[in-house]
Formats: structure tokens, C-alpha cells, sequence
């Protein structure tokens, strides 16, 4: 195989769905265990938001990192850090789980960066938009499985199990992240990933000047406050729904997700052009998916799942079609002034 499904890509593929295999344990009991202790809907949404906060404070500075010290050696030290904050939640309460949270979203932030520049960098212009959905599916895999495990560890009281999962997954992701090496060839295109990253850097200063880093950012900022919402109440608003389940709900939503990536990944734009019409009814489909989840309490179970389905597709399609729309006009945007045929302020 070549391409993105190559061997090189294959290996870091495997690293992501390891890597976000914890998430979808974690973004089940962490509200349940909250509610059982007295927690507020508020201090539950503070403990989840934490991760996707760290996350997007994050981001900007992991390319400068990466640009300095590499993609591999960061890696290393954030796996490491990854592992410690996984073993932080067998063992502590609310306040370890929202320390173990922010390390989890600075640990993401550096990790997704050095994963999607070597995958952006190493990707065939036509094959990019595969490449990055391709990842998107594997961090989003687990989301099938995690859900259950978590259900049933949380229904027979099982956190012998949860401490477990937590240390397995732990040392599994080292062993895999530590035993990636690289060979010569692949050490040179982490020096145009090191470069790339600095450049990400510097793009990020001219979010509210560039118009399209502006409004796909914009896009995305509404769609995760959707997503995120959803991930982090659907375990204590499902028992709210006749026939509701949490684990059914986030199944069908990660399956939908994974199949939508596999099945449509070529179909995802990776001209460098704006779809208007595409984007706007992967938006709309958001918008339908949310209605649904929210009118499920009236409506039934019926409009709960078919919810879980639509925010699935929209979400397996939104961040890819995004991502790979930005690095094609950046880059464009790069050429032009190192040429000098635009002026670039900053």
C-alpha cells in the first residue's frame, strides 16, 4: 500500500487510536462519578472543559516546541506525561480529575500537532485530506467500544477495572510512541515539519486578519462547543429519555463518525477551494443533529439516536474538510510573500 494507508502511516495511525482509547472511558464516568459525588452540572462541565481548553491554549506554542526540539522528542516526553495523568485518575477525586485533565489537553496539544504536520507534510497534495481523516477516524475509533466498557465498569462498580484500563492503555501508548523510530528519510521530513510548525505559529497571530483562517475557525468553534456539550451531559441526560442509553448513544455517534471517515474520505475537498454548498449542509446537518438530541425528550428515543448519527457524519466530515482547506491557502498565502508579491504585516 501506498500513500496515506502506507506502513509509515499505518504506525502512526495505531499510536492515535491508543492514544485516544482513555478519552472514551474517561468522557463517560468522569459525569457520572462527578454526580455521585455531589458534583454540579457546572463543576462537571468546568472538569471536562478543561482538556479541550488546555487543548486550544495550547496548540499555538506545540508547533514552536515541535519546531525547536523535534516531533519525536517531544513526543516521547508527552506520552510520558499522558501515562502519569491516566495513572492520576485511579487514585484521586474531582480535584485529580481536573489536574489530570488540563495535562491531558496539553499532552493532546502537542501530540496532535506532531502526528497531523508529519501526516500533512508527508501526504501527496490529492491523498491529504485522506491522511488527516484518517487520523480523525482513529483517534475516534475507541469511541465505539469506550463507551460500553465504561457503562459496565460504572453498573457493577468495577473501578479495579477502570484503574486497569487506565494502566494498560498507559503503558501501551509508551511502547508504541518510544518504539517508533525513524530513519534517515523520515528524520528530513521532520525538519520540514519542524519548519512547517513554526510557520502554523505565526499563522496563528493573523487569525482575526486572515479571512480564512477567521471563518474555519469560527466554523469550528461552533461546532465544538456542540460536540463537547454533548460528550460531556449525554450520560446524565440519557436516563432523562425513555429507552435512552449513554453507551448505545455514543456508539452510534463514534460509529457513525468512523464509517463516514473510511467510506467518504475521498470525497472530502482537497482542491484548496471553498466549498460553500458542502460546508454549509455539513453545518445544517450539525444544526438537524442538535434539534434532534435536544427534542429527543419529547420525541423519544427515536430522535436521540438519529441525533448520534447525524453529529457523527457532520463531525467526521467538518474537521477534515477545514483542516485541509487552511493548508492549502496558507501555504499559498507563504509562496506569495516570500516572493514578494503581497505584502504581509506580522
Amino acid at each position: 500500500m501506498r500513500g496515506a494507508l502506507s506502513w509509515p502511516f499505518l504506525r502512526l495511525y495505531m499510536l492515535t487510536l491508543l492514544y485516544f482509547s482513555a478519552n472514551s472511558i474517561l468522557n463517560v464516568l468522569i459525569p457520572l462519578k462527578g454526580a455521585s459525588l455531589g458534583a454540579s452540572n457546572t463543576t462537571i462541565g468546568i472538569i471536562m472543559g478543561a482538556y479541550l481548553f488546555t487543548t486550544m491554549l495550547f496548540r499555538p506554542w506545540a508547533g514552536h516546541v515541535i519546531s525547536r526540539y523535534g516531533p519525536v522528542q517531544v513526543l516521547r516526553i508527552i506520552l510520558v506525561i499522558n501515562g502519569l495523568a491516566l495513572v492520576l485518575y485511579t487514585f484521586t477525586g474531582l480535584g485529580g480529575y481536573f489536574s489530570a485533565r488540563m495535562l491531558q489537553g496539553i499532552c493532546t496539544a502537542f501530540f496532535s500537532m506532531a502526528l497531523q504536520l508529519g501526516i500533512i507534510d508527508a501526504s501527496p497534495d490529492k491523498e491529504r485530506s485522506q491522511g488527516i481523516s484518517m487520523y480523525s477516524l482513529c483517534a475516534s475509533m475507541p469511541g465505539i467500544i469506550g463507551p460500553l466498557l465504561a457503562i459496565g465498569m460504572w453498573q457493577a462498580g468495577d473501578m479495579n477495572g477502570f484503574t486497569t484500563a487506565m494502566m494498560v492503555i498507559a503503558i501501551l501508548t509508551g511502547v508504541t510512541g518510544f518504539s517508533t523510530g525513524m530513519d534517515k528519510k523520515e528524520e528530513r521530513t521532520d525538519q520540514r515539519q519542524a519548519e512547517r510548525g513554526g510557520t502554523m505559529l505565526q499563522s496563528f497571530g493573523q487569525l482575526f486578519i486572515n479571512p480564512h483562517m477567521f471563518k474555519c475557525s469560527i466554523l469550528m468553534l461552533a461546532a465544538s462547543i456542540v460536540f463537547g456539550a454533548v460528550t460531556t451531559f449525554i450520560p446524565l441526560y440519557a436516563v432523562q429519555i425513555e429507552n435512552g442509553n449513554a453507551a448505545i448513544y455514543l456508539m452510534l455517534q463514534a460509529g457513525s463518525l468512523v464509517a463516514a471517515r473510511f467510506f467518504l474520505r475521498k470525497n472530502i475537498p482537497s482542491d484548496g477551494k471553498w466549498h460553500s454548498a458542502y460546508v454549509m449542509g455539513i453545518m445544517l446537518m450539525l444544526a438537524a443533529a442538535s434539534l434532534s438530541v435536544s427534542y429527543s425528550v419529547l420525541g423519544g428515543a427515536g430522535f436521540f439516536y438519529a441525533g448520534a448519527v447525524l453529529m457523527g457524519i457532520a463531525q467526521a466530515l467538518l474537521y477534515p474538510t477545514l483542516t485541509t482547506y487552511l493548508t492549502f491557502v496558507l501555504a499559498a498565502i507563504e509562496s506569495k510573500c516570500a516572493d514578494g508579491f503581497i505584502y504581509c504585516d506580522g
